[in-house]
């Protein structure tokens, strides 16, 4: 249940970045141990990268924008025109439907309100049992989607290759809600098993880290391992729950 009551903040919290509301999403996650800021601070503690350089502009901010609603979460480059991202990131909650892919943009490379590239969204892969009924299934096995780009932006800027390895350490990368406008890293994240394809670590990451990589060392460099879904602060940290990359439909890339 714990893990369901996060996610709810976390599919809540789409609708609270035009109003500033994330105290209390955010009050959560801060509070861990005996100090009430330390999951924050640890968060703020990440590395800041720079996003402006292989591999780090592979990953981007995946955008939505309507007259009521800004969001965002976190994706990455997977092919030249296919960045990896978490379901729940294209879902409406307040409006209970899936934003259309018009309304949709991948920011890759994104850094203090500037992109190496950006691109509108033509379609979205959802698992099939993810597309049934209309609304978003919580099942974490089905919270993984694939964006189809209009512009084939990673032959600009480049992509990372998704590994068939299970259970690496690695780190995240992504946008969180506390800094959203730079592209920060986390220390090691060691993930054990969960599961139907899930991973488990505990890792410094939050909201609008959403679909973040989890990214592995591999013999050819950096690949994507899994991709972030939920979170649920606990006394020990974040306890980040993460989809391995074996979990998804990728389709011809």
């Amino acid at each position: 249940m714990r893990w369901l009551a996060v996610l709810g903040a976390m599919l809540w919290a789409q609708g609270a970045w035009a109003q500033g509301q994330f105290t209390s999403v955010w009050e959560p996650v801060c509070t861990l141990g005996q100090d009430n800021a330390e999951g924050c601070d640890d968060i703020r503690a990440r590395e800041i990268l720079d996003a402006s350089i292989p591999p780090w502009r592979a990953i981007g901010r995946v955008n939505f924008a309507s007259r009521s609603q800004l969001s965002h979460c976190t994706g990455v480059l997977i092919s030249d025109r296919l960045v990896l991202t978490a379901a729940h990131c294209l879902y409406n909650s307040a409006r209970q439907r899936w934003i259309p892919p018009t309304s949709i943009r991948f920011a890759a490379g994104y850094q203090r309100g500037e992109a190496i590239a950006v691109s509108s969204v033509t379609n979205y892969r959802l698992d099939a049992e993810q597309r049934a009924g209309g609304r978003f299934n919580n099942r974490a096995e089905l919270d993984w989607a694939v964006l189809e780009l209009a512009e084939p932006i990673g032959e600009q800027v480049g992509f990372l290759p998704v590994s068939q390895s299970v259970g690496q350490d690695g780190t995240v990368a992504g946008y969180p809600g506390l800094r959203p406008h730079v592209l920060s890293q986390t220390s090691r994240c060691v993930p054990s098993p969960a599961g139907k394809g899930l991973l488990r670590a505990i890792c410094p990451v939050m909201m609008g880290d959403s679909g973040a990589p989890l990214l592995v060392q591999t013999d050819a460099g950096l690949a994507v391992g899994g991709i972030l879904s939920r979170i649920a602060p606990t006394p020990e940290g974040i306890d980040a729950l993460f989809l391995s990359t074996q979990q998804f439909d990728l389709g011809e890339r």
